[in-house]
Order: C-alpha cells, then sequence, then structure tokens
C-alpha cells in the first residue's frame, strides 16, 4: 500500500532522514514510535508532500507519488490530520468538514452522512465554530475532515495529544472500525503505549531517523520499549 524506499530528507544542511525504509500494508493500522527529535513528523510531512525529499522514493498503491504536489496526493487518497489538529476556528464545524470537498475525486458537494454517524458529536454542532469546541471535539472534527476526502490512506499525527480520556476511546473505536469495516489504511504517530497495542496491527520505531526496529504490534517487546522509547 505505501512503500518508503531509501528515503533522505534535509533541514538545510542538517540531514534528517537516513534511507529510510518502511513499508505498510494496505487495510492496516501502522503505529510510529519513538523519541521526540528523531523525524517522525518529518517523515509524515514527506509523505503528505509538505516536506521535500533530497534521495528515495514513495509509492502509494504502485503510484510514485515522490514528487508530487500536496494538493494531488490529497486527491490520489492522502488524509493528514497534523499535529495540533489545525482547524479554522471562525469557521463552523460544517464549513470546516465542507473544505475538504474540493479535492474529492467525485466532485461531491454533500458532507458524506458516514462522517456523522462516526462522530456524532460534528452533527450535533455542526453550526457551532470550531474554535468553541473543546480539544476532544477538535480532534474529531479534525478527523471528520480529512476522511471528507474519502482517503485511502489516513495520516494521524499524535492524534490523543491533550485528549480527555473518554475522546481517546472513541477516537481508538473510530480507527478500529476504518480498518476493519471499511479497509482504511492508517499510519499514526503516537506516544502512548497502551493507545498504539490497542488500535496498531504493526509498529515501526524511529531512532535518528531510520526505522530500526518494526513487526506485528505484538511483538513490541519491553526490552524494544526500554532501548527507543523509554526517556
Amino acid at each position: 500500500m505505501l512503500h518508503i524506499q531509501s528515503v533522505n530528507q534535509f533541514y538545510n544542511q542538517s540531514h534528517i532522514l537516513w534511507d529510510l525504509d518502511l513499508h505498510l500494508k494496505e487495510g492496516t493500522c501502522g503505529c510510529l514510535l519513538g523519541r521526540n527529535g528523531v523525524g517522525k513528523t518529518t517523515l509524515l510531512k514527506c509523505i503528505t508532500g509538505l516536506l521535500p525529499i533530497r534521495q528515495g522514493q514513495i509509492l502509494l498503491n504502485g503510484t510514485d507519488i515522490t514528487r508530487m504536489s500536496t494538493e494531488n496526493r490529497a486527491r490520489g487518497g492522502v488524509g493528514y490530520v497534523p499535529q495540533g489538529r489545525e482547524i479554522f476556528p471562525l469557521l463552523t464545524v460544517e464549513e470546516n468538514l465542507k473544505i475538504s470537498l474540493g479535492a474529492r475525486p467525485d466532485r461531491a458537494r454533500q458532507i458524506p452522512e458516514q462522517i456523522y454517524q462516526l462522530f456524532p458529536v460534528l452533527k450535533e454542532m455542526k453550526h457551532r465554530r470550531g474554535g468553541d469546541l473543546s480539544g476532544g471535539q477538535q480532534q474529531q472534527l479534525a478527523i471528520g475532515r480529512a476522511l471528507v476526502l474519502d482517503p485511502k490512506l489516513l495520516i494521524l499525527d499524535e492524534p490523543t495529544e491533550g485528549i480527555q480520556p473518554n475522546i481517546v476511546r472513541d477516537i481508538g473505536d473510530v480507527i478500529r472500525k476504518l480498518n476493519n469495516d471499511m479497509g482504511l489504511t492508517v499510519l499514526l504517530v503516537e506516544q502512548k503505549l497502551p493507545f498504539a497495542r490497542r488500535v496498531a496491527d504493526d509498529f515501526f520505531i524511529m531512532e535518528r531517523g531510520r526505522v530500526v526496529a518494526d513487526g506485528p504490534i505484538g511483538a513490541l517487546s519491553d526490552e524494544l520499549v526500554q532501548q527507543y522509547l523509554t526517556v
């Protein structure tokens, strides 16, 4: 589904990603793990086209998207929820969701009812401004906005950060539903190991700009956690 091959990325003269390889299978949820500053968010931005790469290749369903614009990657099926959510606070919930309609390949004009089924609170509050929502509700709005694209790949950067426990649980339920019932492929960065173990099928641990360990989530051992994740 997603093939990342020998990717190198630089900030000015700083080498951030080093010959990075990653393979995410279709219909699964993969979790990127690692300490702060190892390149996780940088990798997500490279996948979405927000950052260029110096070398390497990124394939989505066999299509080379390495040099494709961010807009065309969205039209091609890449949905992205950045860290911090980045909703439009002065627009209503409905207006925030409608922004993504322009990138749908089928040119749909209406918000899919499925979004409101996944996140009923968005329907209840669709006429409220995004900035008036709680942090957890804003995160649901950000995920819903990405899903309006009808993506093949949903990328989430720390979706549970600063979110109350009941909404963390709801977001986990939605991710599993998207995987199990709808076949959507998900890649997320996550710091909370219990959440990662609950929702992910596979893990990828990053260290110094490389994937240094990966496998099924059940193989995420205490030794790996101690070596690469404990602060």
